[in-house]
């Protein structure tokens, strides 16, 4: 069988089983990240902008955006997906490089909601998106990253993939809408490299695409079968030869979704490794920030191509600045979403100490990206040297956070949009989301 009927031949007989009690819990985990995402992001552009923008098509629909607009499925994914990706706190997967929540749970919750669907059928969509599009992630690699932006690349087939079992496609047309959105993937990198808000519309596409092309599937739309490892096809394409019976190898037996990074900081995940390193050093040598006379930090490669602004001027450039979040942390003692506030990002003292830090690719951190992400960190401080090395990020599956610490992030982001008490009545529902009828609107 070709690879995309592996993974739907795998989604049709899931469908039958019990979702095992630990896999059950990490997907509600990953469905209350995704919410602490989404709804910061609804209220900000671009997704107020895509609101204004295709306003004479909402209002009417089965489907709600976080702003509780009615909408039609495909633009509920589009704008909820792009919500859920705009303030950079949405969960990755560490192997794929690769935010899946973002594209994946709003096509899920786009058709669960217009379909009334249970809150456990909704869930297991989740899961299964997130295990074909994670196995596709780790198999395209770091040479796939090298210009693409995975969460729109990858993206597709999460969206596609939760789409196709919420529709509860056979495993004939759940192959087809795996084909069709293959050829969906897109994504580049240089779009963010300088000041734009084509990123997080790169989720939201991947959400829109991968519910058209499980509806078209549903109607006998078809796709190329051997489009992901044919010899002119997205493996070949887009990497340098993935191995597919490696990333089909475990499919079933070890969930993906278990091994999440819900994010500490609301900036890029390239970062964190560094912030953690330069906190836990400050904090070890007992020193403030005006101690300070130099930072050093040395990491993979990719945390300084994607994080490389040296003088950010707007709060997206900022997000993707290692000196400016690094100064936020030593200076201000964490990033949170107040980082990229007006009267922060103007902050003279942040902006001063960005002066002292320098960064570089170190080489031994480097060769163990992606499955690594780590920074080495040296400090400067009162005449007196020390150095750190993070060997991973808080909120890594090696370093997770615990139930109680994502139940506070998800308040800190939730309640300012929709009230402690309404936020408070969500997460509950979230937590028991499997016993629900239908899923939240």
């Amino acid at each position: 069988m070709h690879v995309v009927e592996r993974f739907s031949a795998w989604a049709e007989d899931f469908r039958k089983l019990p979702i095992p009690p630990e896999v059950l819990h990490h997907a509600k985990r990953a469905v209350i990240d995704w919410y602490a995402a989404l709804l910061p992001g609804a209220v900000v552009p671009p997704a107020t902008m895509l609101e204004a923008a295709f306003k004479d098509e909402l209002g009417h629909g089965p489907s709600f955006l976080a702003s509780g607009k009615k909408a039609h499925p495909r633009l509920a994914a589009l704008i909820n997906g792009t919500a859920a990706h705009t303030v950079e706190v949405d969960d990755i997967f560490r192997d794929g490089i690769y935010h899946p929540g973002a594209p994946t749970i709003p096509a899920a919750l786009a058709l669960a909601q217009a379909h009334g669907a249970s809150g456990e059928q909704f869930l297991r969509a989740v899961i299964v998106g997130y295990e074909v599009s994670t196995r596709i992630g780790a198999a395209m690699g770091r040479a796939h990253y090298k210009y693409w932006h995975n969460t729109g690349t990858i993206g597709v087939f999460g969206a596609g993939a939760a789409s196709a079992e919420l529709l509860g496609l056979d495993r004939k047309r759940f192959a087809h809408a795996l084909a069709t959105v293959t050829t969906f993937s897109a994504g580049l990198q240089q779009s963010f490299r300088m000041d734009s808000m084509s990123k997080p519309l790169h989720a939201g596409r991947a959400a829109e695409a991968g519910v058209a092309a499980a509806l078209a599937a549903r109607e006998g739309v078809t796709g190329s079968l051997d489009v992901i490892e044919g010899d002119a096809g997205y493996g070949v394409a887009m990497s340098d030869g993935p191995d597919w019976e490696k990333a089909l190898a475990t499919l079933g037996r070890d969930f993906h979704i278990t091994r999440m990074t819900f994010k500490n900081h609301t900036c890029c995940g390239h970062t964190f490794a560094a912030i953690d390193g330069a906190l836990a050093l400050q904090s070890k040598m007992g020193i403030a920030a005006n101690d300070i006379e130099s930072v050093s930090i040395g990491t993979y490669k990719a945390a300084l191509d994607v994080a490389g602004y040296e003088q950010p001027r707007t709060p997206a450039e900022a997000r993707f600045s290692l000196k400016y979040v690094v100064a936020t942390a030593l200076t201000h003692g964490s990033v949170r979403l107040a980082a990229f506030e007006p009267a922060r990002m103007n902050d003279r003292i942040t902006r001063s100490f960005m002066e002292k830090i320098s960064v570089s690719v170190d080489k031994e951190l480097d060769a163990a990206f992606p499955h690594q992400r780590a920074a080495r960190v040296s400090i400067i401080a009162r005449g007196r040297s020390a150095e750190h090395l993070q060997p991973t990020r808080i909120g890594d599956p090696d370093a997770p956070l615990s139930d109680a610490q994502l139940d506070a992030k998800y308040l800190e982001l939730a309640g300012p949009v929709l009230g402690d008490a309404r936020a408070r009545d969500l997460l509950a529902t979230l937590w028991t989301l499997e016993k629900s009828k239908a899923v939240p609107q």
